[in-house]
């Protein structure tokens, strides 16, 4: 049993699961909790889906008021860390410096703002308050245009042409989620949104936001009334670059997610850390990856017993009535291939590597577990059993 001083900055999903974790692994010395924006922590996902058709931000919060008090748990929010300072052993918030002996950095992302002229015209839907907006702008008839064609511009050009509104999406890239899924995936959703009368215009960026919608790069017009911007994060790393720590697309963190520095650990989407089995380093945009990273550092600290991360990431996306789920973690240019049920099986150098389902949870889990015996299974052994995940 750990009795340290933990400060844990960010009070998003990882944070707080750190924090509950702590707890749990049966840390008994102070836990602080400091978060940038005010209120309780809440969920994320549902912004872009849920909420917006809602409004019912109440059900967004993650633990009550009172669970805070009951842990033991002090939660700041409201206030933001203005330094670490490693050789203090302290974080600085205004005048005061709070000491820690173990520090937790999940600090998150924030969103891309690309060099385009007029971008500031556009809106961001990170925040509680960036949904409270756009669910406000979308009481009437809009156009809506939609710069990114990644998992959060895709469900909310969901939401809004299933509201009736005249939605149009710009992307980049050739196809739809391409850093995500593969192109047969892309293909099936692009056949939902032009079912549901969203123009796509891929292939094509964006190069300016005017007062009447988006001009793209071979010149075609889009009109939009309003402009959503998801264009892809960058994680917030700048605490950690100014208190010396090592920055690799993210705070570059170790197996058990530790930086430079044992006393301080880094989770979630700011954190850049060893993939199992690869040794590559990467970084997830995923809350489940966040809250398994949050379980890890929490049973090291609390335990004092050593927790490398090894769990198989995993993600979802809601986009009308379909439900993408995705086991493992595939590059674009892995290979696919696709079962009769729609599942898709991407592999690279003979090994699976990911599992894409659509409303197929029992398919979704299976490939989980696949995902996490050892050894992984190759493409001979599943072509042995016909691809028949259920039988593997």
């Amino acid at each position: 049993m750990s009795a340290g001083r933990v400060v844990i900055i960010g009070a998003g999903q990882g944070g707080l699961q750190a924090a509950m974790s702590l707890r749990q692994e049966g840390h008994s010395g102070p836990i602080t909790l400091i978060g940038g924006e005010p209120g309780l922590p809440y969920q994320r996902p549902a912004l872009s889906k849920a909420f917006l058709k809602t409004g019912e931000a109440d059900k967004l919060a993650l633990r009550p008021e009172s669970f805070f008090a009951t842990k033991d748990i002090t939660l700041r929010t409201g206030e933001w860390v203005d330094a670490i300072d490693r050789e203090a052993g302290v974080v600085r918030v205004g005048a005061e410096a709070l000491p820690f002996d173990h520090l937790i950095l999940a600090t998150g992302t924030r969103n891309l703002r690309p060099a385009i002229p007029g971008i500031d015209r556009a809106l961001d839907l990170r925040t509680l308050d960036d949904a409270a907006a756009l669910r406000a702008a979308l009481d009437r008839p809009r156009k809506v245009a939609v710069i990114g064609g990644g998992f959060i511009g895709l469900e909310f050009a969901a939401v809004a042409a299933g509201l009736g509104h005249e939605v149009s999406v710009a992307e980049a890239a050739p196809r739809l989620m391409a850093r995500a899924v593969s192109p047969e995936m892309s293909r099936r959703f692009r056949e939902l949104h032009e079912a549901l009368g969203t123009a796509l215009h891929l292939a094509n960026g964006v190069t300016e936001v005017t007062e009447t919608g988006l001009t793209l790069a071979d010149g075609t017009e889009i009109a939009g009334d309003l402009v959503l911007l998801a264009a892809g994060v960058r994680p917030n790393t700048e605490l950690a670059e100014a208190a010396g720590l090592e920055i690799a697309n993210g705070i570059a963190v170790d197996a058990e997610l530790r930086t430079r520095d044992p006393r301080i650990f880094a989770l979630g989407d700011c954190a850049a850390f060893p993939e199992p089995g690869s040794g590559r380093r990467i970084r997830l945009e995923s809350v489940q990856a966040a809250t398994d990273h949050a379980r890890a550092i929490a049973r090291t600290i609390g335990t004092g017993t050593a927790t490398p991360y090894a769990a198989v990431p995993w993600f979802w996306s809601d986009q009308s009535n379909l439900k993408l789920q995705i086991a493992g973690l595939a590059d674009p240019t892995d290979d696919s291939v696709t079962l009769e049920d729609g599942a898709v099986l991407r592999f690279r150098d003979g090994r699976l590597t990911a599992v894409e389902t659509i409303n197929n949870a029992k398919i979704h889990m299976k490939a989980r577990r696949l995902l996490a015996a050892a050894p992984v299974p190759t493409r001979d052994s599943l072509l042995q059993r016909n691809y028949d995940l259920t039988a593997a």
